[in-house]
Protein backbone atom coordinates (compact mmCIF):
# COMPACT_ATOMS: atom_id res chain seq x y z
CA UNK A 1 0.00 0.00 0.00
CA UNK A 2 1.11 3.43 -0.91
CA UNK A 3 2.43 5.48 2.04
CA UNK A 4 -0.09 7.28 4.03
CA UNK A 5 0.72 11.33 3.62
CA UNK A 6 0.53 13.22 6.41
CA UNK A 7 -2.07 12.24 8.24
CA UNK A 8 -2.58 16.02 10.24
CA UNK A 9 -3.04 17.86 7.30
CA UNK A 10 -5.72 15.48 5.15
CA UNK A 11 -7.60 15.96 8.60
CA UNK A 12 -7.56 19.72 8.31
CA UNK A 13 -8.68 19.57 5.39
CA UNK A 14 -11.63 17.40 6.10
CA UNK A 15 -12.52 18.98 9.10
CA UNK A 16 -11.91 22.73 8.39
CA UNK A 17 -12.21 25.20 11.47
CA UNK A 18 -14.09 28.26 10.67
CA UNK A 19 -11.16 30.34 12.05
CA UNK A 20 -7.21 29.92 11.24
CA UNK A 21 -4.01 31.57 11.57
CA UNK A 22 -0.95 30.94 9.98
CA UNK A 23 1.61 31.47 12.75
CA UNK A 24 5.28 30.66 10.65
CA UNK A 25 3.60 27.40 9.92
CA UNK A 26 1.79 26.32 12.97
CA UNK A 27 -2.01 26.90 12.28
CA UNK A 28 -4.17 28.33 15.13
CA UNK A 29 -7.43 26.66 14.30
CA UNK A 30 -11.09 28.19 16.30
CA UNK A 31 -13.76 27.08 16.62
CA UNK A 32 -16.00 28.31 19.56
CA UNK A 33 -14.35 25.00 21.51
CA UNK A 34 -16.23 22.55 19.25
CA UNK A 35 -13.89 19.79 18.74
CA UNK A 36 -10.12 19.57 19.87
CA UNK A 37 -9.40 18.56 16.11
CA UNK A 38 -10.67 21.94 14.95
CA UNK A 39 -9.73 24.50 18.24
CA UNK A 40 -5.58 23.28 18.43
CA UNK A 41 -2.81 24.26 16.83
CA UNK A 42 -1.29 22.31 13.83
CA UNK A 43 2.21 22.47 13.70
CA UNK A 44 3.51 21.54 10.34
CA UNK A 45 6.08 23.85 9.48
CA UNK A 46 9.03 25.21 12.00
CA UNK A 47 8.41 28.44 13.59
CA UNK A 48 11.93 29.60 15.22
CA UNK A 49 11.98 29.71 18.82
CA UNK A 50 9.85 26.47 20.24
CA UNK A 51 9.64 28.67 23.30
CA UNK A 52 8.53 31.92 22.08
CA UNK A 53 6.02 30.73 19.30
CA UNK A 54 4.07 28.17 22.25
CA UNK A 55 4.25 31.59 24.13
CA UNK A 56 2.27 32.88 20.83
CA UNK A 57 0.11 30.05 20.97
CA UNK A 58 -0.93 30.36 24.96
CA UNK A 59 -1.70 33.98 24.34
CA UNK A 60 -4.09 33.41 20.94
CA UNK A 61 -5.82 30.71 22.72
CA UNK A 62 -6.50 32.36 26.28
CA UNK A 63 -7.97 35.56 24.25
CA UNK A 64 -10.77 33.29 22.92
CA UNK A 65 -11.41 31.60 26.33
CA UNK A 66 -9.52 27.77 25.04
CA UNK A 67 -7.77 25.76 26.61
CA UNK A 68 -3.93 25.53 24.43
CA UNK A 69 -3.92 22.16 22.79
CA UNK A 70 -1.46 20.92 20.19
CA UNK A 71 -2.21 18.33 17.40
CA UNK A 72 0.85 16.22 17.25
CA UNK A 73 1.62 13.28 14.71
CA UNK A 74 5.25 12.35 13.09
CA UNK A 75 4.82 15.13 10.86
CA UNK A 76 5.25 17.70 13.70
CA UNK A 77 7.55 20.54 13.92
CA UNK A 78 10.09 20.58 15.83
CA UNK A 79 10.70 17.55 16.07
CA UNK A 80 11.39 18.37 19.45
CA UNK A 81 7.95 19.85 20.25
CA UNK A 82 6.03 16.83 21.86
CA UNK A 83 8.97 16.73 24.50
CA UNK A 84 9.13 20.51 25.02
CA UNK A 85 5.64 20.53 25.64
CA UNK A 86 5.12 17.60 27.89
CA UNK A 87 8.29 19.38 30.11
CA UNK A 88 5.87 22.36 30.31
CA UNK A 89 3.29 20.12 31.79
CA UNK A 90 1.15 19.63 28.54
CA UNK A 91 -0.36 16.41 29.31
CA UNK A 92 -1.33 13.75 26.77
CA UNK A 93 -4.42 13.22 25.52
CA UNK A 94 -6.66 11.03 23.54
CA UNK A 95 -3.92 9.01 21.45
CA UNK A 96 -5.52 8.51 18.19
CA UNK A 97 -5.07 6.21 15.21
CA UNK A 98 -5.02 6.54 11.40
CA UNK A 99 -6.25 3.53 9.91
CA UNK A 100 -6.26 3.24 5.69
CA UNK A 101 -7.77 0.74 3.68
CA UNK A 102 -7.97 0.30 -0.35
CA UNK A 103 -11.15 1.11 -2.02
CA UNK A 104 -11.55 -1.64 -4.46
CA UNK A 105 -14.73 -3.27 -5.27
CA UNK A 106 -18.20 -2.50 -5.21
CA UNK A 107 -20.62 -2.14 -1.81
CA UNK A 108 -23.91 -2.80 -2.18
CA UNK A 109 -25.82 1.15 -1.30
CA UNK A 110 -27.89 -1.56 1.11
CA UNK A 111 -30.68 0.98 1.89
CA UNK A 112 -28.62 3.75 3.21
CA UNK A 113 -29.27 6.93 1.60
CA UNK A 114 -26.44 9.64 0.30
CA UNK A 115 -26.90 13.14 0.09
CA UNK A 116 -24.83 16.19 -0.78
CA UNK A 117 -25.81 18.01 2.48
CA UNK A 118 -26.72 16.90 6.42
CA UNK A 119 -30.24 16.91 6.85
CA UNK A 120 -31.26 18.46 10.42
CA UNK A 121 -32.14 14.61 10.99
CA UNK A 122 -29.04 13.59 9.96
CA UNK A 123 -27.51 16.13 12.00
CA UNK A 124 -29.59 15.20 15.27
CA UNK A 125 -28.03 11.89 14.98
CA UNK A 126 -24.55 12.90 14.68
CA UNK A 127 -24.55 14.94 17.47
CA UNK A 128 -27.00 12.94 19.98
CA UNK A 129 -23.86 10.90 19.40
CA UNK A 130 -20.81 13.05 19.78
CA UNK A 131 -22.04 16.24 20.53
CA UNK A 132 -21.22 18.07 23.95
CA UNK A 133 -23.05 21.03 23.99
CA UNK A 134 -26.59 21.87 21.97
CA UNK A 135 -25.64 25.45 21.59
CA UNK A 136 -22.79 24.36 19.43
CA UNK A 137 -24.78 22.37 17.33
CA UNK A 138 -24.30 25.11 14.34
CA UNK A 139 -20.66 26.08 14.61
CA UNK A 140 -20.33 21.75 13.93
CA UNK A 141 -22.80 21.74 11.13
CA UNK A 142 -20.18 25.05 9.98
CA UNK A 143 -17.31 22.70 10.01
CA UNK A 144 -19.09 19.61 8.88
CA UNK A 145 -20.29 21.57 5.83
CA UNK A 146 -16.99 23.54 5.27
CA UNK A 147 -15.78 21.75 2.23
CA UNK A 148 -17.72 19.32 -0.47
CA UNK A 149 -18.67 16.07 1.48
CA UNK A 150 -21.20 13.26 1.42
CA UNK A 151 -23.56 12.40 4.02
CA UNK A 152 -25.07 8.63 4.35
CA UNK A 153 -27.65 7.82 6.64
CA UNK A 154 -29.89 4.74 7.60
CA UNK A 155 -33.02 4.06 8.96
CA UNK A 156 -33.05 6.92 11.13
CA UNK A 157 -30.17 5.65 13.45
CA UNK A 158 -26.91 5.25 11.83
CA UNK A 159 -25.02 8.07 9.88
CA UNK A 160 -21.49 8.83 8.59
CA UNK A 161 -19.54 11.48 6.40
CA UNK A 162 -17.47 10.79 3.65
CA UNK A 163 -14.73 13.52 2.02
CA UNK A 164 -13.03 12.81 -1.48
CA UNK A 165 -9.57 14.54 -1.45
CA UNK A 166 -7.98 13.70 -4.89
CA UNK A 167 -7.48 9.48 -4.26
CA UNK A 168 -8.15 9.51 -1.00
CA UNK A 169 -11.62 9.35 0.97
CA UNK A 170 -11.37 10.51 4.60
CA UNK A 171 -14.00 9.03 6.75
CA UNK A 172 -15.97 10.99 9.59
CA UNK A 173 -18.66 11.42 11.64
CA UNK A 174 -19.69 7.70 11.90
CA UNK A 175 -22.46 7.26 14.65
CA UNK A 176 -24.94 5.18 15.67
CA UNK A 177 -27.41 5.72 18.18
CA UNK A 178 -27.13 3.86 21.24
CA UNK A 179 -30.49 1.60 21.31
CA UNK A 180 -29.52 0.78 17.28
CA UNK A 181 -26.16 -0.77 18.20
CA UNK A 182 -24.58 -4.42 17.32
CA UNK A 183 -26.93 -4.65 14.68
CA UNK A 184 -24.51 -3.95 11.96
CA UNK A 185 -25.42 -0.99 10.96
CA UNK A 186 -22.27 1.43 11.04
CA UNK A 187 -20.51 -1.39 9.21
CA UNK A 188 -23.83 -0.72 6.28
CA UNK A 189 -23.37 2.65 6.11
CA UNK A 190 -19.53 2.58 5.82
CA UNK A 191 -19.48 0.15 3.15
CA UNK A 192 -22.09 2.85 1.29
CA UNK A 193 -19.84 5.74 1.74
CA UNK A 194 -16.83 3.37 0.29
CA UNK A 195 -18.54 2.53 -2.63
CA UNK A 196 -19.70 6.17 -3.03
CA UNK A 197 -15.94 6.85 -2.57
CA UNK A 198 -15.30 4.85 -5.47
CA UNK A 199 -17.46 6.30 -7.91
CA UNK A 200 -15.61 9.82 -7.25
CA UNK A 201 -12.48 8.29 -7.95
CA UNK A 202 -11.31 7.51 -4.87
CA UNK A 203 -8.81 4.62 -4.77
CA UNK A 204 -8.20 4.47 -0.66
CA UNK A 205 -10.13 5.12 2.63
CA UNK A 206 -8.76 6.48 5.91
CA UNK A 207 -9.98 7.23 9.45
CA UNK A 208 -8.68 7.72 12.45
CA UNK A 209 -10.39 6.61 15.92
CA UNK A 210 -9.37 7.10 19.21
CA UNK A 211 -7.57 4.22 20.88
CA UNK A 212 -9.74 3.13 23.45
CA UNK A 213 -12.29 2.37 21.02
CA UNK A 214 -11.89 -0.70 21.09
CA UNK A 215 -15.51 -1.67 19.15
CA UNK A 216 -15.27 1.05 16.41
CA UNK A 217 -11.76 -0.31 15.52
CA UNK A 218 -12.61 -3.93 15.09
CA UNK A 219 -15.52 -3.40 13.18
CA UNK A 220 -12.72 -1.03 11.22
CA UNK A 221 -10.70 -3.70 10.50
CA UNK A 222 -12.90 -5.95 9.89
CA UNK A 223 -13.49 -3.90 6.80
CA UNK A 224 -10.13 -4.14 5.76
CA UNK A 225 -8.74 -1.07 7.55
CA UNK A 226 -4.76 -1.10 8.75
CA UNK A 227 -3.11 1.10 11.59
CA UNK A 228 -0.77 3.00 9.60
CA UNK A 229 -0.15 6.11 11.82
CA UNK A 230 -1.59 8.06 14.18
CA UNK A 231 -1.50 11.62 16.55
CA UNK A 232 -2.17 12.40 19.86
CA UNK A 233 -3.32 15.91 21.28
CA UNK A 234 -1.01 17.76 24.01
CA UNK A 235 -3.37 19.91 25.91
CA UNK A 236 -2.53 22.80 28.84
CA UNK A 237 -5.35 23.47 31.62
CA UNK A 238 -7.30 20.35 30.36
CA UNK A 239 -11.14 21.33 30.86
CA UNK A 240 -12.72 18.64 27.95
CA UNK A 241 -13.85 19.73 24.83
Amino acid sequence: MTRFPEVGRLVAEAWPAPSTQDMGGWLLRHAAGVTKRANSVLPLGDPGDVGRAVDQAERFYAAVGLPTVFSIDAQAKPAELDGFLEGRGYELVDPTLALVADVAGRYERDGVEIAPAPSKEWLGIWWSVDGRFDHALPTAEKILTGVPAAYASLDGVAVGRAVPQGKWLGIYAMAVAPEARRRGLGRRVLRALLDWGREQGCERAYLVVVERNAPARAMYESEGFAHVSGYHYRVKNVTGG
